[in-house]
């Protein structure tokens, strides 16, 4: 089919995620037809280096034929096996095993979703589960951070404190706080320690306002991810993780982002040195090949939980739960992870580090943050006075398409952020191309009228 065949079907019909409706319906679609390695090319022949793994998810990069070979067996032998009734398939089987004898501390027992959101919203379900069972049904009421992303779904999404999420849905909801986020850059507290100190203080007075009998739960990523890529200082997790404990509110990890190598290690919280009640996984578990999603649980929420139950089920599953394709995926993903991926991922993640930091004694460079494969270039007009860039910038449109047409696909949030998620694939070459080019749009935003006029 012709591409501007496609371009017009996809304007009539096809809703795109996280979009303007009108905004996309003018500029139209562009049409991704085929990748490998790190490289993804499209409907005009143009090769381009993603930088940002579809999202965030192709962790082990495109077109690994084993992979391939892994769902097309699983779907000969066994394409569909439901995990109600008690009934299961070898490949779930084993990934939950696999999963959990690598996981932090006794983080035991998985439950597989389709994808991060609905992971997400499994959590608040298995939460308020484990507080009535408990016997303590007043515990409903939940804690995130500002600039986190958990998800889009409807209780997720009130989690989420993004104001894009929010807008038009009525969300959040009553039962969902927010305590500031970190970001180290922008804070009007400065100093590691005196971030973490007063995290943890805010956090405390939220829940003395609240109420710690009420406080159920207190969600964070590892990582900021849509937020703009926002480092905590060493020991902010920790600190906040021990609060929680401290208070008898279960914690939990969002590492959709951060997991399977993304920051370098198989999971982000080992780095950090806790052991969350509940963690929350996807993108990287297939990376991206198939949708999935899990849950993890640390062995007294899921006793609480069965005890509570007793004989009577509990009554929260999908229909492709545990799907044995998605899953054989995964084991041959988590093959190649441990196969040389992790390591190559933990070297390209310095190289990448390096690159950017190089890019600090550029003009609009405000500030370069990362960990391992996941990174962010802020983008200022002002270094003393920390200046965004002019909302006539439009970065979230103009900026990635200047990416694009320098053969590279970054994330470009709307406050004047890159946002980098390379493929742990990916070779030190392809790393230095995608700084070399990142510096290459930076020249040809500082040549923008409207961006000079802001630095005058």
């Amino acid at each position: 089919m012709l591409t501007n065949s496609l371009v017009e079907l996809d304007r009539q019909h096809l809703v795109h995620p996280v979009s303007s409706f009108r905004g996309h319906e003018a500029r139209g679609v562009r049409v991704l037809t085929g990748a490998q390695g790190a490289t993804v090319t499209d409907s005009e022949g143009r090769q381009l280096l993603d930088g940002f793994a579809g999202l965030w998810c192709v962790n082990a990069g495109y077109g690994h034929e084993s992979i391939v070979e892994a769902a097309a067996e699983q779907m000969r032998k066994l394409p569909y096996a439901t995990g109600y009734f008690d009934l299961g398939a070898e490949a779930p089987i084993k990934l939950a095993a696999a999963l959990a004898e690598r996981a932090p501390g006794d983080l035991n027992h998985v439950y597989f979703a389709l994808g991060g959101s609905d992971s997400v919203d499994s959590t608040i379900r298995f939460v308020r589960y484990y507080w009535h069972a408990k016997g303590e049904p007043q515990r409903d009421q939940f804690i995130s951070v500002e600039q986190g992303y958990h998800g889009s779904s409807t209780m997720g999404a009130g989690l989420t404190a993004l104001p894009g999420f929010h807008d038009g849905f009525g969300v959040p909801y009553q039962w969902q706080h927010k305590i500031s986020s970190h970001y180290t850059y922008r804070n009007p507290i400065q100093g590691d320690q005196a971030i973490i100190d007063a995290s943890v203080a805010e956090l405390k007075a939220k829940i003395e306002a609240i109420g710690p009998e009420k406080v159920a739960a207190f969600y964070l990523e590892p990582i900021q991810g849509s937020g703009g890529v926002l480092v905590p200082p060493k020991g902010w997790v920790k600190a906040m993780h021990d609060l929680c404990a401290e208070y008898g509110v279960l914690f939990i990890a969002d590492e959709v982002i951060t997991g399977f190598g993304r920051t370098g290690p198989l999971f982000a919280c080992s780095e950090e040195e806790i052991v969350p009640d509940l963690m929350t996984c996807a993108k990287g578990l297939t990376s991206g090949y198939v949708p999935m999603g899990a849950v993890f649980m640390r062995d007294h929420v899921y006793e609480t939980i069965a005890e509570g139950a007793g004989a009577k089920a509990v009554g929260h599953g999908f229909t492709y739960s545990a799907h044995p394709v998605s899953a054989a995926v995964a084991l041959e993903v988590l093959r190649l992870y441990e196969g040389g991926l992790l390591e190559n991922g933990r070297k390209a993640g310095a190289r990448l580090m390096e690159g950017l930091n190089g890019l600090k004694d550029h003009p609009l460079v405000g500030d370069v943050r990362g960990r391992g494969m996941l990174a962010a270039v802020e983008l200022v007009t002002d270094k003393d006075k920390k200046t965004p860039l002019p909302a006539s910038v439009q970065p979230a449109t103009r900026l990635f398409d200047r990416a694009w047409e320098q053969g590279l696909i970054i994330r470009s949030f709307a406050q004047g952020i890159f946002g980098y998620a390379p493929p742990l694939c990916c070779t030190m070459e392809e790393i230095d191309q995608i700084v070399e080019r990142t510096r290459k749009v930076l020249d040809l935003t500082l040549e923008d009228a409207d961006v000079r006029a802001a630095l005058a």
